[in-house]
């Protein structure tokens, strides 16, 4: 069973993203880090990009595939997880956690409303 915390919101596409006003985390679900392996790089965006929900915003390599991530929310991108430059695993290792990938100012509170909850998420990938 898969680790899917109940106090963030998902994409289809396996994304996660933390909710509320300020700064929200994004990252990649255990599901997503387990089915692509062995993490091996990650591709992310600069600091005051700026986001639109749905859209590719990086990229994480594993030593199975290339796969592309996508921006839960619309934003500004307030804080990058450099500490996965030099340690990819750490997606692997914590994909809530350390493994995160984004902080991002939303600015469409709506946004949330269409993500999946932790219970929907769930039903998706069994």
């Amino acid at each position: 069973m898969f680790d899917i915390p109940d106090d963030r919101r998902y994409m289809e596409s396996h994304e996660w993203t933390t909710t509320g006003d300020g700064p929200v985390r994004i990252g990649i679900t255990d599901f997503a880090q387990d089915e692509l392996g062995d993490v091996v790089f990650v591709e992310l965006p600069d600091e005051g990009d700026e986001l639109a929900k749905g859209d590719g915003f990086g990229v994480v390599e594993s030593i199975k595939a290339v796969s592309d991530l996508y921006a839960p929310v619309s934003g500004t991108v307030a804080a990058v997880n450099e500490g996965l430059f030099d340690q990819p695993e750490l997606v692997n290792e914590d994909p809530y956690g350390d493994g995160w990938m984004l902080e991002v100012d939303p600015s469409t509170p709506d946004d949330f409303d269409d993500l999946l909850s932790a219970e929907e998420y769930e039903a998706q990938i069994e």
